[in-house]
């Protein structure tokens, strides 16, 4: 053999073997990279350090869940008090609470007042004589106010001055430092900062004939009047007003030159007081002093 010939021979063999090993190493990153992609990462969930709140399942929660929205589905869209849906809510957790645990499940019931407008409220107000009637709207984006609810009767024959009480109403010196003082006069108290059922109370404490809430106007959304609620406990005549009608009133109210009052006409629907349940479930032992019972429903 010339040596040509050998020194084809041994590039051709050279070749081969650099092929050869071309193609397995890419036979290997491909074998690689499946296995990377194929290969399931496992995590250890983050102890909640925590025996109840390892023991829920969002599953479990969802189960739940979609059954309260079927009872309210079926009844009406509410799960509220005194709704039909409220009462078949009960019976759901304690005939869950019956089926699944061996807590002592118990259900009392108490009084509730019930609330309904007889007619339209109506506000008029008197500025050095000139007669304002304000626009009353279940639409509240059109609206100059709306009632509260739970808001007390009211029928104002006469105009009744009004007293602005400062900041937001929120604490019973706010409400000594209004200027008049408020006692039988109506008060005029922005949104803010506290439960609007507060408001409510101080109002009732200081003796005011009725209470004007009205929006802050800090953004868009927080002009119109708003639906709102004082709670079982309110004792006073309520409105809600809008930001613009607030504002009017609050400087008219405070211009010493100025003759300001308003008229309240609020009539209410004549309903009993209705009876609402109310769960207990203990556990067979622990403290029986500290017993958590809370069942939440709202109007849509």
């Amino acid at each position: 053999m010339d040596r040509n010939m050998k020194l084809i021979l041994v590039t051709v063999g050279v070749g081969i073997l650099f092929t050869i090993s071309i193609f397995g190493l890419a036979i290997a990153t491909l074998v690689k990279v499946n296995t990377i992609k194929s290969s399931t990462i496992t995590t250890t969930p983050k102890s909640l350090d925590s025996i109840l709140a390892e023991s829920i399942r969002i599953n479990d929660v969802m189960d739940h869940l979609n059954a309260f929205q079927r009872i309210a589905t079926s009844s009406n869209g509410n799960r509220a008090v005194t709704t039909i849906g409220y009462n078949h809510t009960l019976n759901y957790i304690t005939d869950t609470l019956a089926a699944n645990t061996n807590f002592n499940v118990s259900k009392a019931f108490f009084p509730v007042r019930q609330f309904a407008m007889a007619s339209d409220p109506i506000l008029i107000s008197s500025i050095n004589g000139v007669i304002k009637n304000y626009t009353f709207s279940k639409d509240l984006s059109v609206a100059d106010f709306t009632y509260i609810e739970l808001s007390t009767r009211a029928d104002f024959t006469n105009f009744v001055g009004i007293s602005v009480i400062p900041n937001v109403g929120c604490f019973d010196a706010d409400w000594k430092n209004a200027n008049p003082p408020v006692t039988g006069r109506v008060a005029l108290v922005k949104r803010g900062v506290c439960a609007f059922s507060d408001k409510g109370v101080l109002a009732a404490q200081n003796n005011a004939a009725a209470i004007l809430i009205y929006n802050d106007g800090v953004t868009p959304d927080r002009v119109q009047p708003m639906a709102i609620n004082l709670g079982q406990e309110n004792a006073v005549p309520a409105l809600f007003l809008s930001f613009p009608v607030g504002q009017a009133l609050v400087a008219a109210a405070q211009d010493s030159s100025t003759n300001t009052g308003v008229q309240l006409v609020i009539n209410l629907v004549d309903l009993p007081l209705s009876p609402v349940g109310n769960i207990c479930a203990d556990t067979p032992t622990g403290d029986a002093t500290q017993t958590i019972v809370y069942n939440v429903v709202v109007f849509n």
